[in-house]
């Protein structure tokens, strides 16, 4: 995950600076490039030779220690990095970030790099809960900088409380997810996905309808997640409630027709369709414009097909990658297979609506995924927001 990656490690003065050797350790083990910048304080509490060996790269610690006359020095690290990390980071480092200070060598490379930075705080539990540290931090964190929390204990002051370092186990943990974060928003950048989600409806009067119990949360997570993955996303919705995500296209309908509008008219620009709505199979041939009043015993409402939109999608289909869904409650793969091949899908996605946790309107899913080939992965119960990244993960390597 980390190997050829570039880590700028900046290690100010605190005691827990000798903590950095295990880090700086751990994160050149792992195939990152380090190189350290340190601040004089830092070197107070650990020499600069000793990162030297670990990181096999030269430490930086005077600004104006040029060793390469080709480059600025902390211009060249602030645009090499990947990642720029700090830890121990001090209430001193962490105001001068908040400030836009830059006085050495560490602080002027943090102002001067475009790459993700990642602080792990370390001081006296007094020190970090001030309103000061605090509101330099929460200021940082609008910023769009990530924390690595330090954790309670001991401290070297004596104290018992939060301010401790977070372990370089730790640190180096949140590393790796960020680059796995990383990594998974650029799956699907720069491709057109439409999703479809919730319900439809069809009228039979003024107060009454057809429906199912579709919530659109599945559609909804899958939108979320094709979006946070670099995807352009439209989202057609039918009567939900759900809030939808800043930044995804939203196409509000109704009924199964205005669905099959609403996706035939966007399919041609389209590199991905997941079709997760529960659209309504059938609708009345008639739509009375009064409510209907009681008279006899039975009510007889003569309903016609509507237009089957997956179907439609597979004949149409040219570059397109078509992810259908099956909400099924008995037989699971025989339906699903069958569904996957009549509807030309490229992936299909099926769920046993009866089992525990994963019926409509719920959090949770457990699904079954299937190509032509049969079954290629079977999902355990997971969040919505889960299942719908293993699902475009999955799609995203076919797609590849």
């Amino acid at each position: 995950m980390l190997k050829s990656k570039t880590v700028v490690l900046g290690i100010s003065g605190g005691i827990a600076a000798y903590k950095a050797a295990s880090l700086c350790s751990k994160l050149v083990q792992s195939g990152a490039n380090v190189h350290v910048i340190m601040t004089k304080s830092a070197t107070q509490f650990i020499q600069p030779l000793t990162l030297q060996t670990l990181s096999r790269n030269p430490v930086t610690v005077d600004i104006f220690d040029e060793k390469d006359a080709a480059v600025v020095s902390h211009i060249d690290l602030a645009d090499r990095a990947d990642i720029v990390l700090v830890a121990p980071a001090t209430a001193n480092i962490i105001a001068k970030m908040a400030h836009g200070i830059a006085d050495d060598m560490l602080s002027t490379t943090l102002l001067a790099t475009t790459a993700p930075i990642m602080i792990a705080p370390a001081m006296n539990v007094h020190m970090y809960a001030h309103p000061a540290v605090q509101q330099n931090i929460q200021m940082l964190k609008q910023r769009d900088i990530h924390f690595v929390n330090p954790g309670s204990g001991q401290l070297a002051c004596g104290y018992v409380g939060e301010g401790r370092l977070a372990e370089p186990e730790t640190i180096y943990e949140a590393v790796q997810q960020h680059f796995l974060t990383f990594e998974s928003s650029q799956l699907l950048k720069g491709k057109r996905v439409l999703v479809t989600a919730g319900g439809t409806l069809e009228r039979i009067d003024p107060v009454r309808y057809i429906t199912n119990d579709s919530s659109g949360k599945m559609g909804f997570a899958l939108a979320e997640a094709a979006y946070k993955m670099g995807a352009k996303v439209v989202l057609i919705s039918a009567n939900t409630q759900l809030k939808v995500l800043q930044g995804l296209e939203n196409v509000c309908v109704k009924t199964t027709e205005e669905m099959y509008e609403a996706v035939l008219s966007r399919y041609d620009e389209m590199d991905m369709v997941i079709k997760a709505a529960a659209v309504a199979d059938y609708r009345p041939i008639k739509q009375y414009d009064k409510k209907i009043k009681k008279s006899d015993d039975t009510l007889t409402i003569t309903l016609q097909k509507n237009p089957d939109i997956l179907k439609k999608l597979g004949e149409l289909k040219t570059n397109q990658f078509l992810i259908g869904f099956a909400a099924e409650t008995n037989d699971l793969e025989k339906y699903a297979l069958e569904k996957l091949k009549n509807k030309n899908c490229d992936l299909l996605v099926a769920n046993d609506v009866t089992a525990l946790g994963s019926g409509f309107g719920t959090d949770t899913n457990k699904v079954n995924l299937y190509d032509k080939m049969g079954l290629i992965k079977e999902l355990p119960l997971l969040t919505k927001e889960q299942v719908s990244e293993q699902i475009l993960k999955m799609a995203a390597s076919k797609m590849s």
